[in-house]
């Protein structure tokens, strides 16, 4: 009798888990019509975890015909839940929150209904969020030698793990990142090379005669880019426009930008090699980022943001500097804007659109170097910087972003009270080199410099991840173990509680018992002695 009761019991605890789950995916069907208190409750979920400096785009509904992949009611109750649960952890929301901080994951494959052993877009966003600590750790620095003058500029092409790097030698170098060895070089191009980029199909550099040099990438090059091979049309090129010293490049799928001493930015078609639009400014431009459907570009000490669409100018703010902007760089949603210039300053803008026109708001400056800024790099959350102080600073945005919340574009009243203030100092700084640095790029746990001296540095941070994860997994054993200790001392309490009451309450009688053996022994000796 007691064994049916018992499976009754059990049957009646899996139906209420099965409806319980039924009610879930009602509620979650339910959502679409209900969509703001949705959001609410999912952003909630979001802070908890401690992500306070970016909200999710998306609001968080199921996908229509997702939840109609599994008859929850044919599948066990632990199966219906884990299947949930994945479908809930690989949920858009979170691709588009880890695309918001840090753009395409390097390797990344779809998740298909059988669930490999792939990880879910959640499991990645908390691993690169874990990843992002590890600029904090110790370090290791390699030194590559090869160039024979001061370097001008360096590349870092995270997911190919190669760095590029050119100077006043004139020659394109190309380094392995894991190895510290070069691989390859360029023959020289007759000039000072003052800026490269790259991607997996296209290597450029701009001289200071005003061309730009090209290399596509060949197939079946492990390294990508033939720089030693013979001058064939189909790999190489070169195009000439610009009347001064290019000075910033940057590629994106369809386009490619040149900035230039001649005052202008010119647009050129990818594919074609032909020059689109040129973009005239006030003085020498120095730096560029676009993004999406604009462009950012500094010139003297003006910021100008250019719409690609009809290539007009959409925002504008000038003397931003006491001085020359050197630098400039940009976060993957583009709203953050970094300028670093002749004072040693760096400032942080926040882009916003209103009424379909875009306004530049800055939130934050402050000022780590004591020479000008001439390079800046951001990666979330660190922004990374390089002086002629002989310095870099590593920032921790977050830090900023809590700093800068009342200076929002809402807060009109606190914003210029706040950013007239300099925040606090850079999370980490990085020295012991008395000449000037040039060029700095910041990826893949590894922050790479150029500069006067003539040598490349890399700062390899992989080892504080090891570290990390060795700490970590300490961490939880610690717990687990103490966790352990805490249930068996439960256990031993539970199952010897009530003994050792009964024991006390004995001893205590005993006690008790004695103490008036011997009171009576006391009181009939003193009858008889008084008989």
């Amino acid at each position: 009798m007691a064994f049916q009761c018992r499976k009754t019991a059990e049957v009646d605890a899996s139906n209420h888990l099965v409806h319980s789950v039924d009610r879930l995916l009602e509620e979650q069907v339910e959502i679409e019509s209900h969509r703001e208190k949705e959001n609410v409750t999912f952003e909630s979920k979001i802070e908890n975890l401690e992500f306070e400096n970016l909200k999710p785009t998306s609001e968080f509904h199921p996908k229509r015909g997702t939840l109609t992949l599994y008859n929850v009611k044919s599948l066990p109750v632990d199966e219906a839940l884990l299947n949930y649960s994945r479908l809930a952890s690989e949920h858009d929301v979170w691709k588009e929150y880890y695309y918001e901080r840090w753009g395409q994951p390097i390797v990344r494959t779809p998740l298909g209904l059988g669930y490999s052993d792939e990880k879910t877009w959640k499991e990645l966003f908390v691993e690169r969020e874990f990843r992002s600590k590890t600029f904090l750790g110790r370090y290791s620095i390699d030194v590559l030698y090869g160039h024979t003058e001061a370097v001008r500029t360096v590349f870092l092409l995270a997911s190919k793990k190669l760095i590029f790097t050119s100077g006043y030698d004139s020659i394109v170098r190309m380094w392995d990142m894991e190895e510290g060895l070069a691989i390859t070089s360029s023959r020289p191009l007759g000039c000072t090379i003052r800026a490269v980029a790259a991607d997996t199909k296209l290597l450029i550099a701009g001289g200071t005669d005003g061309f730009i040099h090209g290399w596509r990438a060949k197939e079946g090059l492990s390294y990508l880019f033939d720089l030693k091979g013979s001058q064939n049309q189909n790999t190489e090129f070169r195009r000439w426009e610009h009347e001064g010293p290019i000075t910033c490049l940057a590629l994106d799928l369809t386009r490619i930008y040149s900035g230039s001493w001649d005052m202008t930015i010119r647009v050129w078609d990818r594919s074609l090699l032909k020059c689109l639009k040129v973009l005239r400014h006030s003085d020498w431009v120095w730096s560029l980022v676009p993004h999406d459907t604009t462009v950012a570009s500094v010139s003297g000490s003006d910021v100008y943001v250019w719409d690609s669409d009809n290539w007009s100018q959409s925002a504008f703010v000038s003397n931003v500097h006491a001085g020359n902007i050197y630098s400039l760089a940009r976060s993957h949603t583009g709203k953050l804007l970094f300028t670093g210039g002749e004072d040693g300053a760096i400032h942080m803008f926040e882009i916003s659109n209103h009424c379909g026109e875009n306004n530049l708001q800055q939130v934050a400056t402050w000022i780590p170097h004591s020479g000008p800024v001439y390079s800046l790099s951001f990666e979330f959350p660190w922004l990374v910087s390089a002086s002629s102080d002989g310095k870099l600073s590593l920032i921790d945005v977050r830090k900023l972003l809590k700093r800068s919340r009342h200076a929002a574009p809402g807060n009109p009243k606190r914003s210029n009270d706040s950013y007239q203030k300099n925040v606090e100092p850079p999370q980490r700084m990085l020295h012991g080199f008395g000449s000037n640095l040039f060029s700095v790029d910041i990826g893949s746990d590894r922050v790479v410099c150029g500069g006067e001296e003539g040598v490349v540095r890399v700062w390899n941070f992989s080892q504080a991840l090891e570290i990390e994860k060795r700490a970590r997994a300490l961490r939880g054993m610690r717990l687990e173990n103490r966790m352990r200790r805490r249930k068996l001392q439960i256990d031993m309490n539970g199952k010897g509680g009530r003994a050792e009451q009964c024991s006390v309450a004995a001893k205590k009688n005993l006690v008790n018992g004695d103490r008036n053996g011997v009171w009576h022994n006391k009181h009939g000796v003193r009858s008889k002695l008084k008989a």
